[in-house]
């Protein structure tokens, strides 16, 4: 395997890998900073990023712009001079102040997804902060790309492409999770590449592009950096580290999960997700856990009629109620066997 640095811009990754941002408190300073230490580029979550604080309940929207601040400078102190982003929702409530306080706060990187991302050129203002779209389709990839250059005369830093085995909310119908093997997924991966690749002749620039979904082992890695991509998004692999932010009974559910545990469930956002079943997963869909409060943080989120609030889920998820939280994962986290360090993943990865 010939590893190269993955370079957007002026930015450099030893390494050709990036952490998929996860919330809620899944990948915070903790993991992203260890990432990015390691050489990759390390992802913090924004999604109810404030949720450890005293006062979240109270102003969660509010606390959660003060805590991506905090987060980015205690990953930074970890980073040791890596590269750090944020993953921020376009279905997050209010948005556009999320991605202006991830630009105020310095990150490197705001990898933008569950929406198109359309204004986010106007966001990032004259700052030297790079954008990257998340992109599922040849289709989701044509529309943001031409509506950036329409508008903004400008294009992406980077491209991050999505598949259809990657965890926590899915860009795809659940008609076609049902049927993957007969998707022809790797076609549509290079239709992308072939869209972006058009743009950077137009801006006459570079502009990498990244795969995840389903990458857990090395020969996973190999297999879309020989396809041409430059580089790979892992996310689920890096749940069961020491430095992951989550708590220990999280970790511990992907090692036990089996194969047939991990479950296609349908979220309040109005995208399908991946998940381990549980208890949770069985009496949500019977109105077990019906929202008493809302929590300020999807756009679309209706608490009337939702099944369910799923940053309650998330939450109790990442403080280690397990069996009353959604567990997110990727199609391949039933591979996890045990606790591990970021560092031993780059090893087996890239040496």
């Amino acid at each position: 395997m010939n590893v190269k640095p993955l370079v957007i811009g002026d930015l450099k990754a030893r390494f050709p890998l990036i952490q998929g941002g996860m919330g809620v408190g899944i990948s915070l300073s903790g993991l992203a900073g260890a990432v990015a230490k390691a050489g990759g580029i390390g992802i913090i979550s924004t999604a109810q990023i404030g949720y450890r604080e005293p006062d979240f309940d109270s102003n969660p929207i509010e606390v959660n712009l003060r805590t991506i601040g905090k987060e980015i400078r205690l990953a930074r102190e970890k980073a040791e001079g890596g590269i750090l982003g944020v993953n921020i929702m376009v279905a997050t409530k209010r948005y556009e102040d999320y991605v202006k306080a991830a630009v105020k706060a310095g990150i490197d990187l705001v990898v933008s997804g569950a929406g198109l991302p359309i204004k986010l050129p106007e966001l990032i203002g004259e700052s030297k902060t790079k954008i990257a779209p998340i992109v599922s389709s040849v289709k989701s990839a044509n529309v943001i790309l031409k509506m950036w250059d329409k508008k903004y005369k400008r294009t992406a830093d980077l491209v991050v492409i999505e598949g259809p085995k990657a965890g926590g909310h899915l860009g795809f119908k659940r008609e076609e999770l049902d049927h993957i093997e007969e998707l022809n997924y790797d076609s549509e991966i290079q239709g992308i590449m072939q869209v972006v690749k058009e743009y950077a002749a137009k801006y006459a620039k570079k502009i990498p592009v990244v795969f995840g979904g389903g990458i857990y082992e090395r020969e996973d890695v190999e297999r879309y950096l020989d396809m041409g991509l430059d580089g790979v998004q892992v996310a689920s692999r890096f749940v069961t580290t020491y430095e992951c932010d989550a708590d220990e009974k999280y970790k511990q559910a992907y090692i036990d999960a089996k194969q047939e545990d991990i479950i296609i469930v349908n979220s309040p956002v109005g995208m399908p997700g991946r998940a381990i079943q549980n208890h949770f997963a069985k009496e949500s869909r019977n109105g077990a856990y019906r929202p008493v409060k809302c929590r300020q943080c999807i756009q679309t989120c209706n608490p009337a009629d939702t099944p369910y609030c799923i940053t309650d889920a998330l939450v109790n998820a990442a403080r280690g109620k397990i069996e009353d939280a959604l567990l997110f994962c990727g199609a391949n986290a039933y591979k996890a066997k045990k606790i591990e360090h970021v560092e031993d993943i780059f090893k087996e990865y890239f040496s």
